[in-house]
């Protein structure tokens, strides 16, 4: 999963368009059959064109087919050279890791289909339209990846990733034909954990190899409005319910447990799950749509809140958890 968080966050950015509803309008006049026309005007950057935008299309499709393929070139130049080459092979690594890189794999699918998607909308392609090339390019790229490992002796296709990818994807695609808007939004934290410096080879030796590598410090969200989802409630939209899943003390992928060799300590790999409240910025109540466009880049993050953690049966409050 490392390396797909990696790309999702720093090859393929994070840009998404803001929704501007308004659409051309003709009403018969009182006195005359004449109908008078209203023209609205061109839509500013940031926000969607009702129509569709030949120059906005393609210079999106560019950009995707850009980062896409440029980061395709690069990852194999400087990850898999390295790595030693194989024919077709599989790799069931399902039981690894406690799953969190298939939760990884799931936020990563959702995040790509989002981006792709919104990218099109704000091109004037109809929604119904923009998800379905969301999806294509969500789980083209990943199974790009896929591909990739499927042809390297130290990995291999696997169907877990791949799980992890549909469902990630069908997340927003589901929600999308639904609602038609997000209400249940995966979200990402991460903080340093002692256990990197234990195996910093496998946990990664510096702050942007243990983000990448260490599950013990990542923890992966799912928040939820319950404004969004009762008309008539007095809750803010924005306001969110927040579950959160992680690892401790999860050291080898393929096994439970791990003795230290130098000082002797035993680790006992464990899962966590978490209560806590967040924000969807993507409904906070602003009007100028450049705002609103920077502010909804923050629903990559969960925001620091108070939590419950529930630990090896034990539940635990948290004052401040990221």
């Amino acid at each position: 999963m490392g390396k797909r968080l990696f790309l999702l966050f720093f090859l393929f950015g994070s840009w998404n368009s803001i929704p501007q509803n308004t659409i051309p309008a003709t009403d018969k006049a009182s006195s005359a059959s004449e109908l008078e026309v209203f023209v609205l005007p061109k839509p500013t950057f940031f926000a969607k064109d009702w129509r569709f935008n030949r120059n906005r299309f393609i210079w999106s499709s560019v950009g995707i087919g850009s980062a896409w393929g440029g980061s395709m070139i690069g990852l194999n130049q400087v990850w898999y050279s390295q790595i030693n080459k194989s024919a077709w092979n599989t790799f069931d690594d399902s039981k690894n890791w406690l799953q969190m890189d298939k939760v990884g794999h799931f936020y990563a699918a959702y995040k790509i289909n989002a981006l792709a998607t919104e990218l099109y909308e704000w091109s004037g392609v109809k929604s119904k339209n923009a998800v379905w090339y969301g999806v294509g390019v969500s789980l083209g790229f990943q199974t790009t990846l896929e591909l990739l490992d499927a042809h390297t002796e130290e990995w291999g296709w696997s169907w877990g990733d791949v799980a992890g990818n549909v469902l990630g994807s069908a997340g927003y695609l589901t929600q999308k034909l639904i609602w038609n808007e997000q209400r249940i939004i995966p979200k990402f934290s991460y903080t340093p954990t002692e256990f990197a410096e234990i195996r910093p080879s496998v946990l990664g030796g510096t702050f942007a190899e243990s983000l990448l590598k260490d599950y013990n410090g990542q923890t992966y969200w799912l928040s939820v409005s319950p404004g969004a989802f009762f008309k008539n409630s007095k809750i803010p939209k924005w306001a969110c319910i927040s579950i959160g899943y992680s690892a401790h003390e999860k050291l080898v992928g393929s096994e439970a447990f791990y003795q230290d060799p130098i000082t002797g300590l035993e680790y006992n790999e464990q899962r966590e799950f978490l209560f806590s409240l967040d924000i969807d910025f993507s409904r906070i109540p602003v009007k100028r749509p450049w705002v609103r466009a920077m502010l909804k880049q923050l629903n990559y993050l969960k925001i620091p809140f108070p939590a419950l953690m529930l630990r090896d049966g034990k539940l635990m409050a948290r004052p401040f958890y990221f």
